[in-house]
Order: C-alpha cells, then sequence, then structure tokens
C-alpha cells in the first residue's frame, strides 16, 4: 500500500483530481455572484444609471449636515426652565445609569444660553444660533430623536448605516443604490469631510460595505485638487487621449464578457470611467469663485471662523444644482462633543456653522432649488441635563455628558412642514417622552421623502434581506411631512 501511494495508477490521479475539479466549478458558480442564487433575486445594478422610485418623490437629492459629536438639545432647541428652577440640586443618583462618566458627574445644570421664540410659528431658538433662528419657519424640527448607544462610535454608525458596527452600507450609499444618478459626470454620493480631519469612525461614515463601491462616497475636498490622483501626471495631446480611453474601453468590455455575473468588477469600471469625466465637472463644480461676492459672502467665505464649513455648504449646492443626489458635509473631530466648557465650546461650533446654514438655506431658495433639496442637521445623540466636571471640579468649565435617551434634528425643504415642532422631552430634557422617533424611523422618513420604501429598498447578502432599516418595526415621522 506504501508503495501504490507512493506510485499512484493513472486511474487513481485522475479520480484525486476530479475533487478539485468539482470544488474549482463550485468556487466559480459561487463567484458569478452571491445575490444571483439567493432567492432568484437579480444581482443589483452596479451602475450609477437612474433608476424610478418605488412612487413619486418630493426630493430629488439630499444635503445632510452630520453634526458629529452629540449637540447638546437642551441648549439649542429644547429650553428647559426647570435647569433654571433646579439648578445645583443633586440628580446623579437617579440616572446613574444613564452616564457614561460617573466620576465626573454633577449636579443640575442650567443652560448658558438664552432661549426666544423666532418665526410666525413661534420655534424655540437658543442665543447660540442667531442666522438660523431668522429661518425657523423653514425648518421643520425633531426634539425626540432617541438612540440605542451612548458612546460614540456605535451611536454615528447607527445613525449612518442603521447598525451599531462596522462594514455595513451608509445611507448616502443606500439613496445611490435605490436612486442612481442623474449626473453623468460628478458622483451620486459625495461627502464634504473637514480639511482639519476625518470624523470618529473615519471613512466607515460613506462606505458602501455589502452594495457594489460604486455606490460609496466620493470624498472632494474644498480647496485645492477636487479628488486626489484625478488628473493624470503628464499632459498629452487630446486625440492621443480620446483613443487611449477608447482602447481600454475595448478591453475592459472584452475582459467583462469574459467574467459575467461580477458586480466588482463592473463597478470597478465604471468608477474608471467616471473619474474620466469628473475631470473637467467636479473641477467645476467646486470652483467657488465662480459665484458672485455676494454670495461667498452670504456664506461667510473669505473670513474666520466660517471660510471652511461656508465654503463647503456652497459647494453642496453647487453638487445639488448639477444634480448629485447625496452630499454630506463633516466637521472635523468632535466640535460638538462638549464634556468640559459647554458655554466657550459650544458657542464657537455655532460660529463656524451657523451663519453658513442659515445661507445654504435662503441661497437654496432663491435658486429654486429648494423644493427639490432635502437638508438635514443632526448628531448620533445627546447632552445630559446634569453637569460634567472636570478635575479641577470648576462648575464655570462645566460641560455635559452624553445622552441617548433624548436630542434633537431638523430638515428643511422638500417635503418638509415648515415651521413644525415635532415632539417632545420630559422636564430636564432627559428622555423623550411625546411622539418618540427612533433612528430607524428617522432613516425611514428620509427614504420616504426620496420615494423610496423603506421595506422595498434591499440587498441580497447571504440569504438576507439586508435593508437600512433593519427589521425594526418603523413609523414615518409624519408630522414633520408637508
Amino acid at each position: 500500500m506504501a508503495n501504490a501511494d507512493h506510485n499512484p495508477t493513472r486511474r487513481a490521479l485522475l479520480g484525486g483530481m476530479s475533487g478539485g475539479l468539482y470544488a474549482a466549478a463550485l468556487a466559480h458558480l459561487q463567484g458569478l455572484g452571491l445575490s444571483r442564487s439567493n432567492a432568484g433575486e437579480p444581482p443589483p445594478a452596479a451602475d450609477l444609471q437612474p433608476r424610478p422610485p418605488h412612487f413619486d418623490p418630493k426630493a430629488k437629492s439630499v444635503i445632510h449636515l452630520f453634526m458629529n459629536g452629540g449637540p447638546s438639545q437642551m441648549d439649542l432647541f429644547d429650553p428647559k426652565p426647570a435647569l433654571d428652577k433646579y439648578h445645583g440640586q443633586t440628580y446623579f443618583e437617579k440616572i446613574a445609569a444613564e452616564v457614561e462618566s460617573p466620576q465626573s458627574a454633577g449636579a443640575i445644570m442650567r443652560s448658558p444660553f438664552k432661549f426666544a421664540q423666532h418665526g410666525q410659528c413661534g420655534m424655540w431658538v437658543s442665543d447660540a444660533l442667531p442666522h438660523l433662528a431668522r429661518q425657523v419657519d423653514d425648518i421643520a424640527l425633531i426634539r425626540s430623536m432617541h438612540t440605542t448607544n451612548l458612546t460614540h462610535e456605535p451611536a454615528v454608525y447607527l445613525m449612518q448605516s442603521g447598525k451599531m458596527g462596522p462594514g455595513r452600507p451608509t445611507l448616502g450609499a443606500w439613496v445611490a443604490f435605490g436612486l442612481g444618478s442623474e449626473c453623468e459626470n460628478l458622483p451620486a454620493f459625495v461627502v464634504l469631510d473637514d480639511p482639519l480631519g476625518l470624523p470618529i469612525n473615519g471613512v466607515e461614515n460613506w462606505q458602501s460595505g455589502f452594495l457594489p463601491p460604486v455606490f460609496q462616497g466620493t470624498r472632494f475636498r474644498s480647496t485645492g485638487s477636487p479628488v486626489l490622483n484625478l488628473k493624470p501626471e503628464f499632459s498629452q495631446p487630446g486625440e492621443v487621449t480620446r483613443l487611449t480611453r477608447a482602447l481600454v474601453a475595448r478591453l475592459d468590455e472584452q475582459h467583462r464578457q469574459n467574467r459575467p455575473g461580477q458586480p466588482v468588477l463592473d463597478a470597478r469600471m465604471a468608477s474608471y470611467a467616471l473619474a474620466a469625466r469628473m475631470q473637467l465637472a467636479a473641477s467645476d463644480a467646486l470652483d467657488t469663485s465662480r459665484e458672485s461676492q455676494a454670495t461667498r459672502d452670504q456664506y461667510g467665505i473669505g473670513k474666520e471662523p466660517t471660510d471652511s464649513y461656508g465654503r463647503r455648504c456652497l459647494i453642496a449646492r453647487r453638487l445639488v444644482e448639477r444634480g448629485v443626489r447625496f452630499v454630506q458635509i463633516f466637521i472635523n473631530a468632535q466640535i460638538w462633543d462638549n464634556h468640559t466648557a459647554l458655554a466657550t465650546d459650544m458657542k464657537a461650533a455655532c460660529l463656524r456653522t451657523d451663519q453658513p446654514i442659515a445661507a445654504l438655506l435662503r441661497d437654496l431658495k432663491q435658486r429654486g432649488l429648494f423644493d427639490s433639496t432635502l437638508v438635514v442637521w443632526g448628531g448620533e445623540f445627546g447632552r445630559l441635563p446634569i453637569a460634567q466636571l472636570a478635575a479641577d471640579k470648576d462648575e464655570r468649565k462645566a460641560g455635559r455628558d452624553h445622552n441617548k435617551n433624548a436630542f434633537c434634528t431638523w430638515l428643511a425643504g422638500a417635503g418638509i412642514k415648515g415651521g413644525t415642532t415635532h415632539g417632545a422631552t420630559d422636564e430636564l430634557g432627559l428622555k423623550a417622552v411625546e411622539n418618540k422617533v427612533s433612528v430607524p424611523d428617522w432613516h425611514a422618513t428620509l427614504l420616504h421623502l426620496l420615494g423610496l420604501r423603506h421595506d422595498q429598498l434591499f440587498h441580497m447578502d447571504n440569504g438576507l434581506r439586508e435593508r437600512l432599516t433593519g427589521v425594526n418595526e418603523v413609523q414615518l415621522v409624519k408630522g414633520i411631512l408637508a
């Protein structure tokens, strides 16, 4: 038997090879795309061709102003007289389970900002946001948001992708997957992150997860070259460039025909073709010097501290004007994460963003884009009504710890009932108690405004119908809809 093992017969050799051939064939069939074999579903379109919504949409595009860090609701949009009444009284024992940093927890703390009612609707806004206060008749404020985790990373994942972990498609990727793009020369999903640094979770905020990579967000820089490595390192005659692209396209098509059912390959080829078309379109869209000086001044461009955020808000308007489906603007690090020095640090965050955001709303209206563009503002959670104290226990430097049970968001533009305040929190602003809105509710409402049913927007992954809203029981926030 030992000799037979070392010197196999031809029959034994062919028999051994057959197992390998079967394995190779199985691997090839699996490589044709899991989505095709899942419950008979066809593979998802790995391109940005426009696709019809499930029903007539109110919005054609979205500008998402993501205020990562957790803006304090009771210092911006949700005034609580009880905080003044009980200021300095101990409350930690009643909410100890809701405090992330109990070692630095203090007493109930009143807001350092003053509130007043604004607009015909009488919406309450603090004096930290004087520019947005003049736009309240155009926005719908949700005071009753709540989430499921009080730590930044999982809470941001949940807001961006519907689950508290990495590897999932983000909101913008789902929208691009569901609707494609109406713009041939720009991506469907564009990200304008802060030149000063990435937000929590970094580039995972705009990944496509298990969707084809063509749907992930494309980062545009607000200064300098819009997209790194977009243009060739050396110039060549236009005819040479044209012939080169034509040859590459033919070779790509031959390569694809020999490898059917490969959505990742299709997406990569589509991305390269889009990059070629973007060389002129991206530079034009991001060139704010083409705007009038009055428009630039309105956004606060050219002065501090509004220049960077104002520039990106103006670019967002220029992008949706050109048919980009989803634009997301981030702010660096965690400027809303005001654990200490709330009075000064939150004021600084508002000074950077308030004027540009108000200008964006006015500009969209002036250009006839307000009725087709949905503007969304908000972070991943809110803050607690008690103080958080630094090591020196100086109450003048106090801030607020994280709060998953209550926070505010607002929406404006397409399909939104302006001047609306939806939901309410308890006496101290600790918990949402009236018309509560979960993150899945919020996601479903955004999709609804784009003409997408949250339960019909899915992708087959490992035999499961994966959705942005998961298997959660979901209710649309109908109170804010026009």
